[in-house]
């Protein structure tokens, strides 16, 4: 008995010694915790969503936009310039997306969509294209998986449809102190899920709205495929208020599975003016030769 106290006393007394020899304290940012925090529920929070949306019937849009290719799979990343440019929106689902090139500001890249099938011409390359919204088979040619859905889906947060599944889960994040860099700020976090369930088929996750405690507005976007991978990732920061509607101006829409992401600042936004037919109206010249997307 005496031995295995004697044991015990000198294995309490080496651990002290054990641990510094086997750990290693530095120093890392300190969090502190948000000043504000506002509590919602789920009903709240699909109610705000799906009010924002409706109010928008029309957008019309001044807006920078680059675009990154590359990652670490790549080893690389190209980075393209920035071009100035609009996008336009009328409900249901008209859409519009005009690019300029940098300073001779002619036209870089034109798409319009009637919600259903779009046009998009390529003046510089002489090509024009056609096809569904969505894609159906992806291309290896990003280009050509990037559909107007990318843009409208990304750009306005819809709330659930009446037949839709939603849920609720809270999460901590930690983003950088706006006013002092190196601070660091714990918040809680809302994400709302919104899945369908198909005949015959299991629940699958349509979209997570990923939502601020501090304002209760959305800072990312996941949206899935059907076969329950994410096809694309948008965050929303710098939001401006329009009457009584709060709107982000900065964007960033990544999309995983291409490798590439797209950047929108958008420099001026009118909402709910009027917006004629004729806006959302693309001829592609003649001559120029039509590729037609599945």
């Amino acid at each position: 008995m005496k031995i295995r106290q004697g044991l015990a006393a000198g294995l309490i007394g080496l651990a002290p010694a054990l641990t510094g020899c086997l750990s290693h304290t530095r120093i890392v940012p300190k969090a502190r915790v948000a000043d504000v925090v506002m509590s919602t529920s789920l009903e709240q929070m699909a109610k705000q969503l799906a009010e924002r949306y409706e109010y928008i019937q029309t957008f019309n849009a001044s807006v920078e936009m680059s675009r990154i290719a590359g990652g670490a799979l790549q080893g690389k990343e190209t980075q393209s310039v920035n071009f100035s440019g609009y996008i336009l929106k009328r409900k249901p689902r008209l859409l519009r997306v005009l690019m300029l090139v940098p300073v001779v500001r002619t036209q870089a890249l034109d798409m319009v969509s009637d919600g259903e099938n779009f046009k998009l011409l390529i003046p510089p390359w002489k090509k024009a294209f056609v096809g569904t919204n969505t894609a159906t088979t992806q291309s290896k040619n990003q280009l050509e998986n990037l559909r107007p859905d990318v843009f409208y889906d990304s750009l306005f947060i819809q709330g659930p449809g009446p037949d839709q599944i939603i849920s609720m889960t809270t999460d901590l994040r930690i983003v950088e102190n706006p006013k002092k860099k190196k601070d660091l700020i714990e918040e809680p976090a809302y994400s709302l899920q919104i899945m369908d369930k198909p005949e015959g088929q299991t629940v699958r996750t349509l979209r997570v709205i990923h939502i601020n405690s501090t304002d209760l507005l959305p800072y990312q976007q996941d949206i899935y495929d059907k076969a329950g991978q994410v096809v694309t990732k948008a965050y929303y920061s710098d939001y401006r208020y329009y009457g009584n509607i709060p709107f982000p101006s900065n964007l960033r829409i990544e999309r995983p599975k291409e490798h590439y992401s797209l950047t929108v600042s958008i420099t001026k936004l009118t909402l709910n003016g009027h917006l004629d037919d004729d806006q959302f109206e693309l001829k592609i010249p003649e001559g120029i030769p039509i590729t037609t997307l599945k």
